[in-house]
C-alpha cells in the first residue's frame, strides 16, 4: 500500500527535474518541442508529495508510443492515454514514484492548464500557503488512501486552476 506524504519544499526538486528533463530530451530528440516543470515541486516554497511531474510537449501524441522502449530503459512504465484523451503518461518508481511524466501534443488545452496552474501558485502566495496546508492535513488524515487525499483537494484545485486560466488571459491578454 502506497502511503500519501506531502514533504515541505526541497530545492532539490528543481535539480531532479533538470536531470530527468535532460534524459527525457535524448529519448524524443525532434519529436520534442518543449519540457515543461509542473506540479507542487515546480512550485517554490509549496509543499509537495515529492514526485517530479514533467511535461514534454511533442508535434505528435501518437508517435510517443514508439519510444516506449527507451523510456522503459529509464525505469519507467508506460501507461497509455490513463485516463485523459490526447495524453501519454509514464510513472517511474512503482509504489515509491519519484517521477510522473505527463506528454501532450501541441496545442493541447490540458498545457495551459498545467502552466497556468502552476504559474498562478508561483505568484499568489497566500493561495500557495493554503494549497499547501490543505495538502498537509490531508496526508495526515488520509496516509494510507490516495483517492481520499486527491477527492479532498479537488475542490480547491478546481477553483485555482479557474483562477489561474483567467489570470493568465489577463496577464498574456
Amino acid at each position: 500500500m502506497r502511503k500519501v506524504e506531502v514533504s515541505p519544499y526541497n530545492s532539490d526538486w528543481i535539480k531532479l527535474f533538470e536531470s530527468e528533463a535532460e534524459k527525457i530530451k535524448l529519448i524524443f530528440g525532434r519529436d520534442l518541442l518543449a519540457i515543461h516543470h509542473i506540479g507542487s515541486t515546480a512550485v517554490e516554497g509549496l509543499s509537495a508529495k515529492p514526485v517530479i511531474d514533467i511535461m514534454p510537449i511533442v508535434h505528435n501524441v501518437y508517435r510517443v508510443d514508439a519510444h516506449n522502449e527507451a523510456m522503459i530503459s529509464l525505469g519507467y512504465e508506460p501507461k497509455g492515454e490513463n485516463g485523459i484523451r490526447g495524453r501519454r503518461y509514464f510513472q517511474k518508481g512503482g509504489n515509491d514514484r519519484t517521477h510522473h511524466i505527463h506528454i501532450y501534443q501541441e496545442g493541447s488545452i490540458d498545457i495551459a492548464r498545467h502552466i497556468a496552474f502552476r504559474d498562478y501558485l508561483r505568484n499568489h502566495p497566500k493561495i500557495k500557503e493554503l494549497y499547501g496546508e490543505l495538502k498537509m492535513q490531508l496526508a495526515s488524515i488520509y496516509p494510507y488512501d490516495i483517492d481520499a487525499y486527491i477527492k479532498g483537494k479537488e475542490p480547491l484545485v478546481k477553483q485555482i486552476e479557474q483562477k489561474a486560466l483567467q489570470w493568465t488571459n489577463l496577464t498574456t491578454g
